[in-house]
């Protein structure tokens, strides 16, 4: 079924590593090694459970506990505190309150008071499928094979066809209390059974121990894999190829024009993060004949379903001829009539009681020859939404190969997709920090003023690609900051400012990695210190070119991705007091500075009209962190002003009108005020960080 993977699911049980767990660890050990192929449940996907005798905390007497992954987990992550634990005599006794299927959302309501030991941890909607299966030991796994046999117009015949009586199947019923009920059901009827398949949903599988639940389920899903590669051996995916990829330099390229666009015209009243996938199996699907009757048909699994939208948005796009400018010129009208589309579903599909329509957006875009773009709130999600339909390509593969591939019929999905219990979920979610969804890029990104804006912009939820042509430095930064901020907020990409290949490559990666940009933290720095007499032309035009050039390539490669996108953006020039104020033997550093600031004027006028704010920072004696004190600088201002380089911090403290030294993360604060909505009203301005300098006031 899937390519490059292994064709079997390894066996990752491992006797002596479970033999020393309790059985809640061997609960959560069970649960991670399922979780840890794709193949098997994508993030989030999947739940598992064990029921446990345990003491009661009141009465000391010896219980039946349920432990089931709660609301919200992922089985390849997931921890203990990821577990609700309920009591199994009070989750039977909620099938004397039950109502019937017209009332059965209300069922969740009882959870909480069946709770065990005072859990915090909210139980899903999945817990009664685990309760009223009468084994201690359930796995519900989301698999690429068994989806694609559970979303095939003959999925019953083809379940008792691989199967046999060892794994049963149900129809289609969406999760909650009654589907628990059917599962319980299905179990007293068919007690040698070991397992099901939900249509259009998943597999159910269980065992008498933690091992057997696992490796039944390994040996489901095995068994599915061997009957694909024999039933389709030798057969066209999809119909066929239709067009021929392009070259993997082209497809990012293209993808690098095409993300900004879709950004701007999706992200008018949100910003969207974006993520590009052309992989093998994308690739294939994307090039197929049968790409358009395929995905018109949305996806079959609730959980691809919900991650991806009741279908994706096919870009018209020709590999062959691939004039892509008309295809950035043709998107507008592609994206409203999606919009239209998507708000028919909704009117067609709703109840009185349904939630507002919210965005009608695409989430999965698919180019031919090209590979997938997909858009979301957040890098993760836009991610993780492009795994799940890697999921589905997966299951349409299969699904085709061997019978007719059937979607999630339009109702049912709605139902799913505006499911009160899923509104008041989203509900709960956390206020998004007052950068998400933005992108920033910051050149000179791995210095100390570098670093710490972007441990600043990343710490208010910004994703940000580090610009810096010093690899050592770049590579460590990075390093550090994906660590604490998630691999997901942070890309690093070597540049020297002033070399424009390397500029306009630099702003195509932000572009691919993350959708485009919407600030730039012009950074990139050096510092010269001589005579007037003895400043070469070499260094002349070395700080020229790096503070003043390098700032106008990295603004204006800004401005172009700003004017694509249409949203607004942000430009914050990191000057210096020397901007303003005049120093001995700088004449270079100091000139270059000045001609900053006035190119940040420039700026500030020309974007004004839309929506781009260009803003100034101007710092002074920032000693600690920066790179630019490390070498024949310090030295040199050190000798300007009679002093050692260890009382040159002093001085610089001394000199100023407050008596403080300045700190990389006080330049920081500044940038994010200006990159914020905090200073939404201003542009054109300065703020100077210098502990108060009377030559550098701007007044």
């Amino acid at each position: 079924m899937a390519d490059a993977a292994p064709a079997r699911l390894l066996d990752l049980w491992d006797d002596a590593k479970a033999a020393g767990m309790t059985e809640p660890e061997r609960l959560v050990y069970r649960s991670n090694i399922l979780g840890s192929d794709k193949r098997v449940t994508n993030y989030g996907g999947g739940n598992t459970s064990s029921k446990i005798v345990q003491k009661d905390p009141l009465t000391g007497e010896e219980v039946e506990v349920l432990w089931v992954k709660g609301s919200g987990g992922d089985s390849a992550s997931i921890k203990l505190d990821g577990f609700a634990t309920l009591y199994m005599d009070k989750l039977r006794a909620l099938k004397g309150l039950y109502r019937g299927v017209d009332h059965e959302d209300e069922m969740v309501g009882y959870l909480p008071h069946a709770t065990f030991n005072l859990n915090p941890r909210a139980a899903s909607i999945d817990t009664p499928l685990h309760a009223y299966v009468p084994h201690a030991y359930v796995d519900h796994m989301h698999p690429d094979a068994i989806i694609a046999i559970a979303a095939s117009k003959d999925s019953k015949a083809l379940t008792r066809e691989i199967f046999g009586d060892e794994i049963g199947w149900l129809p289609w019923k969406k999760p909650g209390f009654e589907l628990g009920l059917w599962l319980g059901k299905f179990c007293e009827e068919h007690p040698g059974a070991k397992g099901v398949v939900l249509e259009s949903h998943g597999l159910f599988t269980w065992g008498d121990t933690p091992k057997d639940c696992y490796e039944q389920t390994i040996a489901t899903i095995n068994k599915a894999i061997a009957w694909f590669e024999q039933k389709t051996a030798g057969k066209a995916t999809f119909g066929g190829e239709a067009v021929a990829p392009l070259g993997a330099a082209e497809r990012r390229a293209i993808a690098a024009r095409l993300m900004p666009a879709i950004r701007g015209l999706i992200g008018k009243d949100s910003l969207k993060l974006g993520h590009f996938d052309d992989s093998a199996a994308v690739l294939e699907f994307v090039s197929s004949k049968n790409l358009r009757p395929l995905a018109a048909l949305g996806t079959s699994c609730p959980d691809h379903f919900l991650r991806t939208k009741i279908r994706p948005l096919v870009v018209e796009f020709d590999p062959a001829k691939p004039d892509i400018d008309a295809v950035v010129a043709g998107l507008a009208d592609a994206t409203a009539a999606y919009r239209a589309d998507y708000a028919g579903y909704y009117e067609r599909c709703r109840h009185p009681d349904s939630p507002a329509m919210r965005d009608a957006n695409a989430v999965v875009y698919l180019v031919p020859g090209v590979g997938m773009l997909t858009f979301a709130k957040d890098k993760a999600t836009a991610r993780i939404s492009g795994e799940f339909y890697v999921n589905a390509i997966n299951v349409m593969r299969g699904a085709s190969a061997v019978s007719e591939y059937r979607g999630l019929p339009e109702q049912e999905a709605f139902d799913i997709e505006y499911w009160l219990l899923e509104e008041a979920k989203l509900q709960r979610m956390p206020k998004p920090k007052s950068l998400a969804g933005h992108i920033a890029l910051v050149t000179g990104g791995a210095g100390g003023i570098g670093r710490a804006t972007a441990r600043r912009l990343l710490g208010e939820g910004a994703c940000v690609v580090l610009a810096d042509y010093d690899e050592a430095a770049l590579a460590a930064a990075d390093e550090e900051l994906g660590k604490a901020y998630g691999r997901d907020f942070v890309r690093p990409v070597k540049i020297d400012v002033t070399k424009e290949d390397q500029v306009i490559h630099a702003f195509a990666e932000a572009a691919v990695e993350f959708g485009g940009i919407d600030i730039l933290v012009s950074n990139a720095g050096l510092a010269s210190s001589a005579p007037i007499e003895e400043t070469s032309l070499a260094l002349w035009n070395k700080n020229i070119d790096v503070l003043t050039t390098g700032y106008f390539l990295v603004s204006r490669e800004a401005f172009k991705l700003f004017r694509v996108q249409k949203t607004g953006g942000n430009v914050v020039f990191i000057a210096s007091k020397n901007a303003l104020a005049a120093s001995p033997n700088a004449a270079a550093y100091c000139t270059a500075k000045a001609a900053e600031l006035h190119l940040a004027r420039c700026l500030a006028l020309e974007g004004a009209e839309a929506q781009i704010r260009v803003n100034t920072v101007n710092p002074d004696a920032v000693l600690r962190g920066s790179k630019i004190w490390a070498g024949e600088w310090l030295e040199q201002r050190a000798s300007t002003y009679k002093t050692d380089k260890e009382g040159l911090e002093e001085m610089y403290r001394q000199r100023s009108l407050l008596k403080r030294s300045v700190f990389p993360e006080d330049i920081a604060e500044a940038v994010y005020f200006l990159a914020s909505d905090m200073s939404a009203k201003s542009t054109g301005n300065i703020i100077n960080v210098d502990a108060g300098n009377a030559q550098a006031f701007t007044r």
